[in-house]
């Protein structure tokens, strides 16, 4: 079972780029996107549904903003659209589809690097997001929740972590909330499941020469179930073309739909 997460910032951007040029070659069984950064009447488009997959969006109501996605070989039993909380929903932040015993999401997090009250607005999401996320364990369902989750967890997961202590996305507070998503949730890093080159990143500021020095940030993720350990085969960050400033994370995992 291959599965892509992809931050696009802006969908009809990347398929200027190519996106929907090169998703067919991966024949994934899911791609979560996230920043769609369009209303789904813009998304009327075939391009926007390619063939052979079951297409759900979920968007913000402030145009050409947030958004997410996700597309299924599978059809599903199940589509829910938001996290149940106004607030987070009116952004279009989460969208799950559930087939059978699988459950697989593409979640947005907020930034809270523009002014404080998003960092406020951010960790508030953060605290109503975790008890979800254990509830959803409850339920005894093998979870994939795909997405930018705008946290670098370790100093492996980031460039230059010495300068960056003290800017949203590797604060302290941050990073000891995914501690708590992993250490006490009981939530897989799928990504670290397998051993990884040093260096591997996932998002790269616009600012100076990031993408050239490889300066960057590994802040998106698949979070999963502890019924999913030892399940990933492979993992890859694609590189070779631009889509947006993130490069999409490409795991398979041995596991049958």
């Amino acid at each position: 079972m291959k599965v892509i997460s992809a931050n696009l910032n802006g969908i009809r951007a990347a398929a200027r780029k190519g996106f929907f040029d090169w998703l067919p070659k991966q024949d994934a069984d899911f791609v979560c996107i996230q920043e769609t950064r369009a209303q789904i009447d813009q998304l009327e488009d075939e391009i926007f549904h390619p063939a052979g997959y079951h297409c759900y969006y979920h968007d913000a109501e402030k145009k050409g903003y947030s958004g997410v996605a996700v597309y299924s070989r599978h059809k599903p039993d199940q589509v829910v659209i938001g996290m149940g909380e106004a607030r987070y929903d009116n952004e279009g932040r989460y969208l799950e589809l559930q087939i059978g015993n699988l459950l697989v999401a593409s979640l947005y997090m907020p930034s809270g690097s523009a002014k404080e009250e998003r960092l406020a607005y951010k960790y508030t999401c953060m605290d109503y997001f975790l008890p979800k996320m254990e509830a959803l364990l409850e339920t005894g369902k093998d979870i994939i929740i795909c997405g930018d989750w705008n946290i670098a967890h370790t100093k492996a997961d980031i460039k230059n972590w010495r300068g960056n202590q003290k800017n949203s996305g590797f604060l302290p507070e941050e990073r000891a909330w995914l501690d708590k998503v992993f250490d006490e949730a009981g939530y897989i890093d799928a990504f670290r499941q397998i051993e990884q080159p040093e260096h591997s990143y996932t998002w790269w500021s616009n600012r100076g020469q990031a993408w050239a020095n490889n300066t960057g940030w590994r802040i998106d993720y698949h979070i999963t179930s502890p019924s999913l350990t030892g399940k990933v085969k492979s993992t890859e960050i694609y590189k070779e073309e631009r889509f947006s400033d993130h490069s999409p994370l490409i795991i398979d995992y041995d596991y049958a739909v």
